[in-house]
């Protein structure tokens, strides 16, 4: 995580690797830059940032980011760094279409979570509306940021049922039909074995 980039070492990178090796590992994340609580200083994440991509790239698994008040700085590292060779995921979507568009340009799939049922969150809204449908995914994010009508209160993995209706109310889409589809494509980008979409609707609507 950003937050921790400081205590980044040769070692720990190498105990990185290792981890991230391990067949039970999916992706390498979350990575990124968080210029908003600034825990680490900029050119140390940034640095960090770049080194985890090359890892990623290394073990040949895709990515999570986590990015903060760093849309540019973000971008940039991951089209220099050459994440588009390994994908991934934009973790908590919190930015406007002309990020979106880079972020799937670069193999990015964007990850919907309570901030999008927020009144304030018009942009991430309209990305929702707007994305290509196999490039979606919907997520927690718990404890924090719990959708509406829980906003406020502990975030629980349940709400994601709260957050998934509302994504396929702006895009004008069955429930049913969004949670299968962003099942499948989790599993797709995680590479994890595929359930049925109608199994992995009747489990959403189930919880």
């Amino acid at each position: 995580h950003p937050h921790d980039a400081s205590a980044l070492d040769d070692r720990m990178l190498a105990e990185l690797e290792a981890l991230a090796r391990r067949p039970e590992v999916v992706a390498v994340g979350e990575i990124g830059l968080d210029y908003h609580y600034m825990h680490s200083p900029r050119d140390t994440q940034q640095r960090v940032f770049a080194d985890l991509v090359a890892l990623a790239r290394k073990v040949e698994k895709p990515i999570v980011i986590h990015t903060r008040e760093a849309a540019e700085d973000t971008l940039a590292i991951l089209e220099r760094a050459g994440a588009s060779e390994v994908g991934g995921i934009i973790h908590c979507f919190s930015e406007d279409r002309a990020f979106a568009e880079r972020a799937l340009a670069l193999d990015f799939d964007l990850s919907f979570s309570g901030i999008v049922t927020f009144k304030s969150a018009r942009a991430i809204q309209e990305v929702a509306a707007w994305a290509p449908g196999d490039r979606i995914l919907v997520e927690t994010d718990s404890p924090y940021l719990a959708p509406v009508p829980f906003r406020g209160k502990r975030c629980e993995p349940g709400h994601v049922l709260h957050t998934a209706r509302f994504v396929a109310e702006l895009r004008g889409e069955p429930f049913e039909a969004l949670a299968a589809r962003t099942a499948e494509n989790t599993c797709r980008r995680l590479r994890l074995r595929s359930r049925a979409p109608e199994t992995a609707a009747s489990a959403a609507l189930t919880g």
